[in-house]
C-alpha cells in the first residue's frame, strides 16, 4: 500500500516538485481536517482521468486505430473519483470559500493538466501516479485519526455501502479505507502509463540506432 515510485528522470523530479507544491498547499489550508480535505480535492482528482482519455479518443479516432483499453481505464478512473467526493459530501458539507476553491481550483487545474497531458504524457501520467502515492498517504492520517478517536468514526453513508458492497453496519473507517485502495489503483495504473511509454520511447531509440545510415550520393564525374 505505501510503495513509492523511485524517480529516475528529470521529467520525474519536475512532476515530483509539482506534486508537492499542491501537497503543502492542502497541508496548509485544511490541516487535520481531513473530511474537507477529501471534498475539495477529490473535485481536483477527477480531473486528469477525463482530461486523458478525451485526449486518447481523440488521438484514437485521427489514426483509425483501437486504443488498447486505455480510454475506458482513464474514464473509470474519473467516474471513481466523483464517487469518492459524492461519498465525502455526505461527511463534511464544504463552506462557501472552500466551493469558490473548487471552482477556482478546478478551471487552473484543467488547464494545468491539459497543457501537460499535449506536451508530455508520460509526464502527466507520472504526475498523477505521485499525486495518487501523497492521496493514499492522505487517506493513512484520516485512518490514523479516526483509530485515535480525533475523528469521530460516524455510521458510513448509505451511497457508500452500496457502492462498495459495505455491510449494513459499516464505519467511516470502512469507507475511507475503501477509497484508499482505489487511489493505490490509480497509482498502480497511472505509473503503469508512464512506464509503458518509457518503454516506448526506447524501443523507438534502438530502432533508429539499427537502421543502416544513408549512403553518400555517387559523386557525378
Amino acid at each position: 500500500m505505501d510503495w513509492r515510485y523511485e524517480k529516475k528522470t528529470l521529467s520525474d523530479h519536475f512532476a515530483y516538485a509539482a506534486c508537492k507544491f499542491f501537497r503543502f498547499f492542502a497541508d496548509s489550508f485544511f490541516k487535520h481536517r481531513f473530511g474537507h480535505r477529501a471534498v475539495v480535492l477529490e473535485t481536483v482528482a477527477a480531473v486528469p482521468g477525463m482530461v486523458g482519455s478525451a485526449f486518447n479518443h481523440f488521438r484514437a479516432l485521427r489514426g483509425l486505430k483501437d486504443d488498447s483499453g486505455r480510454i475506458r481505464k482513464l474514464m473509470d478512473e474519473a467516474e471513481n473519483e466523483r464517487m469518492h467526493l459524492m461519498t465525502f459530501l455526505e461527511v463534511a458539507k464544504p463552506t462557501k470559500l472552500e466551493r469558490a476553491l473548487i471552482h477556482g481550483g478546478q478551471a487552473m487545474f484543467v488547464g494545468f493538466f491539459s497543457l501537460a497531458y499535449v506536451f508530455n504524457k508520460r509526464t502527466a501520467h507520472r504526475f498523477v501516479g505521485l499525486i495518487e502515492e501523497e492521496a493514499i498517504k492522505s487517506y493513512t492520517e484520516y485512518l490514523d485519526a479516526i483509530d485515535k478517536g480525533k475523528v469521530k468514526n460516524v455510521d458510513a453513508p448509505e451511497f457508500a455501502k452500496k457502492y462498495w458492497n459495505l455491510p449494513r453496519d459499516a464505519k467511516l473507517r470502512d469507507v475511507v479505507i475503501a477509497v484508499r485502495n482505489d487511489e493505490a489503483e490509480h497509482r498502480d495504473v497511472n505509473h503503469g502509463f508512464a512506464d509503458n511509454l518509457d518503454r516506448l520511447q526506447a524501443e523507438r531509440k534502438a530502432e533508429r540506432k539499427k537502421k543502416p545510415a544513408p549512403k553518400p550520393a555517387a559523386a557525378t564525374p
